[in-house]
Formats: C-alpha cells, sequence, structure tokens
C-alpha cells in the first residue's frame, strides 16, 4: 500500500509576527511521529496552504521531511486552478522532500472527464509522482462523482488513490468496487473513520491525529484486526471533535485542541480569526468528551 494507516493533515504554526514557527513545527512532527503514525501531509487545508507563499509553501513542506527524517512519507497538499500552477507547486514539494502528492481538480471548474484526466496526467507526467486524488467539493468546489474517481484510478497512470472527503460515506465501498486492487481508498473527513475502514479504507487523511495521533493509530490497528469494540469505544471519543472537521473554522478548532494537550496550535492566519467565546465552548465540550491525555514532548 501507498498510503496506509494513519496520515496527519500537519497544521502550520506561525508566529506573533506572522511568520512560520520552524521549531514548533518540528517538535509537533516528532510528537506525531512518535505517537506511530504512517504518514505525514503538507500544506493541505490544516495547513493553511491557500494562505502560503509559494517560498512557505517550500518551507513548510522541507520543514515537515526533515523532521520526519524518513521515518515516515512526506505527501504535499496540491490546490491550483491549472496544471502548470500545480506543476509549480508539485516540484517545489518534490525539491523540498516531499514523495507523492494530494491533488485537488482544479479549482472552481467543473470540468468533463477529458479536462479533468488531462489536469492530473500532466503533473504526474512534468513531476514523476503518484497523485493521491482529493475530493472536497467544499474545498475545491468541484465534486467528483464515483464513476469519475474510477475513470481517474483505471485510465490515469498518475492517480493511484482517492482521498474521499465528500461526506458521502456511501462513496468509499463503491469506488473499491468499481476500482483495480492496487488503487486506495483514503478517508478524508474525520467523522467517518470507523466507517471507512471497516467499507475497506486503507488510510486516514485526519485532523484529528494532530491531537491524539497515538488514539487514531490504536483505532486504525482495532479496524485492522478486526475488534470492532475497542474501535468503537475509541471512536465514540472522538466523535465530538471530529465533527469539527467539517466546520469552517477547522483548522482553529483542531490549533485550539492541539493546544489543550500540549502541542503547538497557536495562531492562524489571517483570514481565519480567533474562536468566539461560544466555539471555544464547543471546543471545550469536545475536549472533554475525548479526555485526552498531555502529550509528552521529546526531550
Amino acid at each position: 500500500m501507498r498510503f496506509p494507516g494513519i496520515i496527519p493533515a500537519v497544521t502550520t504554526p506561525f508566529t506573533e509576527a506572522d511568520t512560520i514557527d520552524l521549531d514548533a513545527l518540528r517538535a509537533n512532527v516528532e510528537a506525531l511521529v512518535r505517537a506511530g503514525v504512517h504518514g505525514l501531509v503538507a500544506t493541505g487545508t490544516m495547513g493553511e496552504s491557500a494562505s502560503l507563499e509559494l517560498e512557505e509553501r517550500q518551507t513548510v513542506t522541507g520543514a515537515i521531511a526533515e523532521a520526519a527524517a524518513g521515518r515516515v512519507p512526506v505527501v504535499a497538499g496540491i490546490a491550483a486552478p491549472t496544471a502548470r500552477v500545480a506543476t509549480r507547486y508539485a516540484l517545489a514539494a518534490r525539491e523540498s522532500g516531499a514523495t507523492a502528492l494530494m491533488m485537488l481538480p482544479p479549482l472552481n471548474y467543473n470540468g468533463d472527464f477529458r479536462e479533468l484526466a488531462a489536469y492530473f496526467a500532466a503533473v504526474g507526467d512534468a513531476t514523476g509522482m503518484e497523485i493521491m486524488a482529493y475530493n472536497n467539493p467544499g474545498a475545491s468546489g468541484v465534486e467528483m462523482t464515483v464513476e469519475t474517481i474510477a475513470r481517474l484510478g483505471n485510465e490515469v497512470e498518475a492517480v493511484v488513490a482517492i482521498k474521499e472527503c465528500s461526506g458521502e460515506t456511501r462513496n468509499i465501498a463503491a469506488i473499491i468496487g468499481a476500482t483495480g486492487d492496487d488503487f486506495e481508498v483514503v478517508v478524508g473527513g474525520d467523522d467517518f473513520a470507523l466507517e471507512g475502514f471497516c467499507a475497506g479504507a486503507t488510510g486516514w487523511v485526519s485532523g484529528v491525529a494532530n491531537v491524539i495521533p497515538a488514539d487514531c493509530v490504536s483505532l486504525y490497528d482495532a479496524c485492522r484486526d478486526g475488534d470492532l469494540a475497542t474501535a468503537r469505544e475509541l471512536y465514540q471519543r472522538m466523535l465530538p471533535l471530529a465533527r469539527l472537521d467539517f466546520d469552517p473554522k477547522l483548522v482553529q478548532y483542531f490549533k485550539g485542541a492541539m493546544d489543550r494537550v500540549g502541542l503547538h496550535g497557536g495562531l492562524c492566519r489571517e483570514p481565519r480569526m480567533p474562536l468566539t467565546a461560544a466555539e471555544r465552548e464547543i471546543l471545550a465540550y469536545a475536549m472533554d468528551v475525548l479526555g485526552a491525555a498531555p502529550i509528552a514532548q521529546p526531550a
């Protein structure tokens, strides 16, 4: 498998001066890897990629790859309106240490299959990198149907997986049934991870894993081992926090949760603003249900 297990979508810490806090980023990555995660996504939605300049994207990806030190693969998130721009981002990510790509379709353009296939193929051909296509209509403005995803997997050599984040959990089993054995389906929404694993998903690109990486690994292991009693108990504790993954303020919520367990969440970059008092109460409730212990930082 290319994208197995728990793959946190790593957040990007910022300083008070609105620069990237590289020490905090490296410390977060070290904590995630020590907790047993199986991969890392740099510059995804959770990493506030839309707010990063190209040079900052390279800096973030390079710091994550350096901190991972080859222990787990680093996947670069790519969101762009054209193959030319996507290729520029992808080549920069490859130079910075990424080994694969997680790519949305062309932003805000409901192209036909011919255009979608050409987009993904162009980036794959230009970089030589394998692609996890990313079905997230809320982020891209484009919803790829099961048929479209299956055709991409069957007809575009570079597209070897799909991160399914449409919110339609039935898509996971449908895509698995419509593609070959070597095509991987990865859970892309935190509040259907259990359902996704039981349907046959190979991995989970996760926001919750930034907060409780070891518990997410335990959920994956329990599902893989058929221990559904353990998986359900873990999942019920996660769900109030996991459901915030589909909120527009998901980054603020997960960064706040990271702060509460002793990791480096901190500030977001504009246009994101701090949580309101009511939103902090929502986060407090989710963390109470989660009952997470502080994560020990490396010495």
